[in-house]
């Protein structure tokens, strides 16, 4: 691409105000298009909508809106060519060539596409920011963006949500120790135990839709902070742009970042969740647990120990949580002293945003990949679900509905629990005569109650019988299938900047 020209000091960039030059450790400490250049689609789909309108209002010529259009449509088709931003490893989006040696003098990617425009069209670029500031035109750029990864990161949640129900379907029917306390409990089903993490996204999901919402109103017309002295027809930049609304306070418009706080919000609460699953695949694959095994893809060896297999990746899975609680942290201490409108102090919520969306795609798409690469062990899971007197409470519930109390009931069993505990063998083991020893209710149905009965006797809703585990598996497989069809549909109702510089002008 051909160098547009020398970037100008920041002192000068912007009219005459300055006579000197910013220091170059300035210049660099109060760059940002090191990182926001991630937003030049975002840029020139507002600067295209911002020029459309104001040729529509007269502000603007023709001619000049035309030679705008035409030269935004060459800048983006000159990044483009570069730019593998649609490229992802591992959920991170790689960074465009054209700007991996950027002067940091440019300042930001708002003053580098303007400066590029000049350069191509020369004086009609210059026309392009009336009626707009940069605190509005970058809260704008910034709003397309989040909208934009959202559904990205619903689409990486329902693919971390299928492969939970694929595994569900293929093993769901193991026993296994439900926990509480990291104790054994009650014994349930593996596949109840993964439909845990499939609601807990699909809360997550539901959030970020949510804060699609809130995300989802036009800032830019608020000028500065004041509003602008033009004629400029609002209503129509954000149909343009596919906002549902338009900002009712200008001040509040380019000082807001509460978008930015609960999309961040949203992806700790993802972290959390995906680092709780983390932590139970380190438990489940160590020889103590021995429950599953994370497959070689998702496992290092040692650089001493030849034997080992690390859960490296849930390891990493589970660290990140940290990373993304940490960014929320930052960016709620950025804004809680700030007065109206804007501050420089804004600019530091691209670095927090950008890593936060791009660590939680990839921990979810890596945690789909993991999941589907589980090996369970049978033989260790039943065994560990029948053991640790986890029907205790069965036997409990057994005198409860022969009419016994149930507080009663619980100090009857935890005697038994005592004499197995005596004689180092479990509930399953005790005879008719040892029951009968703690209660004359019990009767020879009580004998080596099982754990799979035990499990399949939890037929009530949400419960962990496997009918009702079934009937779970089809409802989420639906509401998958439902949110799938939304995002798609959102998708297609969001203009692209290739449209909004390609379009014939109204």
């Amino acid at each position: 691409m051909d160098r547009a020209s020398d970037p100008p000091s920041l002192h000068k960039m912007w009219g005459g105000r300055f006579e000197g030059s910013a220091s170059e450790r300035a210049e660099a400490f109060g760059a940002s298009i090191g990182f926001d250049h991630r937003l030049w689609r975002q840029d020139i789909m507002g600067s295209a909508a911002h020029c459309r309108m104001l040729a529509k209002q007269g502000i603007l010529s023709r001619a000049d809106a035309q030679q705008i259009l035409h030269g935004l449509k060459t800048v983006a088709a000159e990044i483009a060519a570069q730019d593998p931003a649609n490229e992802r490893i591992g959920g991170r989006r790689r960074v465009s060539r054209v700007f991996n040696d950027i002067d940091p003098a440019w300042e930001d990617i708002h003053s580098w596409i303007e400066n590029r425009l000049r350069a191509l069209i020369g004086e009609p670029a210059s026309r392009l920011h009336m009626a707009r500031s940069r605190n509005d035109q970058v809260a704008t750029d910034l709003r397309i963006f989040c909208r934009e990864a959202i559904l990205d990161e619903v689409d990486a949640i329902s693919d971390a949500q299928q492969a939970f129900l694929d595994v569900a379907t293929e093993y769901g029917d193991l026993l296994v120790p439900g926990f509480t306390h990291l104790q054994h409990a009650q014994p349930i089903l593996f596949g109840h135990h993964l439909l845990a993490y499939v609601e807990m996204l699909e809360r997550d999901a539901d959030r970020l839709f949510d804060c699609f919402a809130r995300t989802n109103t036009l800032p830019l017309g608020s000028g500065a902070l004041a509003g602008v002295p033009y004629p400029i027809d609002r209503a129509e930049v954000a149909r343009l742009l596919g906002f549902a609304a338009i900002s009712r306070n200008s001040i509040d418009a380019v000082a807001d970042r509460d978008f930015v706080v609960e999309h961040l919000a949203a992806l700790a609460t993802v972290g959390i969740h995906l680092s709780r699953y983390a932590e139970e695949l380190v438990l489940w694959s160590s020889a103590e647990f021995d429950f599953v095994q994370i497959d070689e893809a998702h496992a290092t060896g040692s650089s001493i120990m030849p034997q080992k297999r690390n859960p490296d990746v849930a390891e990493l899975i589970r660290a990140k949580s940290g990373r993304l609680i940490g960014h929320l942290t930052a960016m709620l201490t950025v804004l809680k002293g700030l007065p109206l409108a804007y501050n420089k102090d804004l600019q530091e919520d691209k670095e927090a945003l950008f890593d936060a969306v791009d660590t939680t795609i990839s921990c979810l798409e890596l945690t789909a990949e993991m999941t589907r690469g589980l090996r369970p062990r049978r033989d260790r899971m039943e065994a560990a679900a029948a053991s640790g007197f986890s029907t205790a409470t069965d036997y409990a519930d057994y005198l409860a509905k022969k009419g016994l109390p149930f507080r009663d009931a619980h100090a009857v069993v935890g005697a038994l629990v005592r004499l197995c505990e005596r004689r180092g063998c479990d509930l399953a083991d005790l005879t008719i005569e040892d029951l009968r020893g703690a209660s004359h209710l019990f009767e020879s149905d009580a004998v080596g109650m099982s754990a799979r009965a035990v499990a399949d006797a939890r037929d009530v809703p949400g419960g962990t019988a496997s009918s009702r585990i079934a009937e779970a598996q089809a409802e989420a497989a639906a509401r998958l299938a439902a949110r799938r069809a939304r995002i798609s549909r959102m998708r297609r109702e969001l203009p692209s900047a290739e449209s909004l510089v390609s379009e014939p002008l109204a």
